[in-house]
């Protein structure tokens, strides 16, 4: 566990603080936006600072009165079915729990979620709810962020809002001071051991070289890649499997978890980087931060040169968040091209507008913004303490641990995309992956990883039936379904129906583990295969269509057969349209209302026989 290294409230007032800033992040956003906000504050004569939930005891909030005009701010992000992120799972229980009085305490919720999902921004929801009923007063309104449609903008609008209520709260006013401040130092070493110097590691130094378990996202495993192969035939995308061995590695995982990958930039995109700023890549260097007190001492490990940390350590494919934008504006020499960065990082609506167009639409990333600003040209440090930490990409394992123990398996589609630019736009992991090929004349190819457990379980009856609903890269997981219901079944054990529902494009072009699932079929293991093609006629067929096409056969084994349902794929069309058609099925068969059908089916989910595992 974390080390508590005390309380924040001792920290806080050892350090002269008034506002805190939690939180609850699984892929760096929400730290980030907490990170703006305690920047903020100093535009108020206030003092913030961002704080990780896990590092600290939130019992404490009862004690905040204590200091003078105090704030606690919640960042919260909503991971997987409506369940806090990874370093807020503790606060999260704790306040399920929790008796505290927190009658003294003023808080504020800005929540991050995403639309396309059942849940959004539960936590967000809860935290809100929560605080207030433990007796907390809200001083402005739970702000709710939408991925799915612009969370930068969503952000910037709750934010604009929340400081004049601030101020009117506390009674105090902008000092006119902007906050352009660094956070970081930049020391450049000349003279360095080179053995003290970070190559891409995500914790401690040199763990790539002596490995040590326990795994997990701070110190991954190096598995070595020892197979990837195409899996589709034809059609312009190109769907890979791939095996890694974790032979020695002590990793467990079960059918249904996801694997996390750490992957690194296209050493391109990087070149032409350093290129455009005119900058030596292999500069060693540490940027440090300026607050002592502060437990992020650096933006990531340094030492390092700047080539590893755009390599490895920063998200440069990305759009840019607008207070990139604000930041850098300062560099640009050309007053016109300083103004526009200005202006689409404002809250006027027609900066905000400009931001939609000229970067989230048309997907600039920080390079094509250099090569379309000509003038803009920042000191690449600044550049390097202002970008985002690269993220660990997240797949669904394909294979099960009673069949494969030492080896786990991926399956995924390489994301390649031309923008309104006309620029060629690559998907960081899975073009990574793609190049990662078995061992060739002695040099391998080792892939940083680690397993997140998920909720995503087989029955614990092997009797149980189960429907799987899966098409695309969706399919991933119920190979490790039904490679486990094969292994049970060769032990002796009774196995219920499996049944599955795959989709793709066409049959000769990208029908994914064909072969696998003839044979699964052939050996009795997997009792229906149901494909649909979607392009192979005039009209699209979909796994909903087959659904209904089967429905009293579904009804049977859903409300005779207590089956469970499983569906894995694209979160915004298939996941909902399924649970439309199970609707549509369960109001029919079970002579139910509309409503009376949508209670049933969340209560499947409730009881757990109803899994979801989707990503937009």
């Amino acid at each position: 566990a974390p080390v508590r290294d005390s309380s924040f409230i001792e920290k806080m007032k050892k350090t002269g603080r008034n506002i805190v800033v939690f939180y609850g992040s699984q892929t760096g956003t929400a730290e980030e936006f907490a990170n703006r906000l305690s920047k903020d504050a100093h535009r108020y004569g206030l003092r913030g600072m961002a704080a990780d939930p896990e590092e600290y005891d939130l019992s404490d909030l009862s004690r905040l009165s204590e200091i003078d005009k105090s704030l606690a701010v919640f960042c919260m992000a909503t991971y997987g079915e409506g369940d806090p992120t990874d370093n807020a799972q503790d606060f999260y229980d704790w306040l399920q729990e929790a008796d505290a009085d927190l009658s003294g305490l003023r808080f504020a919720v800005f929540g991050l979620g995403n639309k396309t999902y059942e849940h959004f921004n539960a936590m967000g929801k809860y935290v809100d709810k929560r605080l207030e009923e433990l007796g907390a007063q809200r001083i402005f309104e739970l702000g709710l962020g939408d991925d799915d449609g612009n969370l930068e903008e969503d952000f910037i609008t709750w934010r604009e809002q929340f400081w004049p209520a601030v101020c009117e709260h506390f009674g105090v006013e902008a000092t006119g001071e902007e906050s352009s401040i660094r956070q970081y130092e930049l020391v450049v070493h000349t003279d360095v051991n080179m053995n003290k110097v970070y190559t891409g590691e995500m914790g401690r130094l040199k763990s790539y070289e002596n490995q040590k378990p326990p795994f997990d996202a701070k110190n991954p495993f190096l598995a070595q890649v020892t197979e990837n192969r195409k899996l589709n035939e034809g059609g312009e995308r190109h769907l890979m499997h791939l095996e890694l061995d974790i032979s020695n590695s002590k990793i467990r995982y079960e059918s249904g978890d996801h694997v996390a990958v750490y992957p690194a930039n296209d050493s391109s995109l990087v070149n032409q980087i350093g290129e455009i700023l005119g900058t030596d890549l292999d500069t060693v260097m540490s940027l440090n931060n300026l607050d002592e007190e502060s437990n992020k001492k650096h933006p990531f490990p340094c030492p390092t040169s700047y080539r590893t940390a755009l390599t490895y350590y920063l998200d440069i494919t990305n759009p840019p968040r607008t207070n990139v934008l604000y930041e850098l504006a300062q560099y640009a020499t050309d007053s016109g091209e300083q103004e526009r960065l200005r202006k689409m990082a404002s809250s006027a609506a027609e900066g905000k507008a400009l931001y939609l167009s000229w970067v989230v639409e048309a997907r600039r990333n920080i390079l094509a913004i250099l090569q379309d600003m000509p003038s803009l040209r920042p000191p690449i440090d600044h550049l390097c303490e202002l970008l985002p930490r690269l993220q660990a990409r997240y797949y669904s394992i394909a294979s099960s641990s009673k069949v494969h123990p030492n080896s786990i398996h991926i399956c995924a589609v390489t994301v390649e995309y031309e923008t309104k630019t006309g620029r060629l736009n690559k998907g960081v992991a899975t073009n990574w992956l793609k190049n990662k090929v078995p061992e060739q004349n002695g040099s391998s190819s080792l892939v940083p990883m680690y397993v997140r457990k998920s909720q995503f379980r087989l029955p614990f009856k092997p009797s149980t039936p189960v429907i799987m609903i899966g098409p695309g890269t969706g399919i991933a997981p119920f190979i490790g379904f039904i490679q486990e219901r094969a292994w049970l079944k060769q032990q002796g054990k009774e196995v219920g129906e499996t049944v599955l529902y795959y989709g793709c494009r066409r049959e000769r072009e990208d029908y994914l583990y064909r072969e696998e699932l003839a044979r699964f079929q052939k050996e009795g293991v997997l009792t229906q295969l149901n494909v649909a093609f979607s392009r192979d006629q005039a009209e699209k067929v979909y796994v909903q269509h087959l659904l209904k096409k089967n429905k009293e056969n579904v009804w049977k084994l859903v409300n005779e057969g207590m089956a469970h349902i499983y569906v894995c794929g694209d979160a915004r069309n298939m996941a909902r349209d399924v649970q439309n058609t199970f609707y549509e099925i369960v109001s029919e068969f079970g002579n139910m209302s509309q409503p009376q059908a949508v209670d049933y089916v969340k209560k499947l989910m409730t009881k757990g026989r109803y899994s979801l595992d989707v990503w937009s």
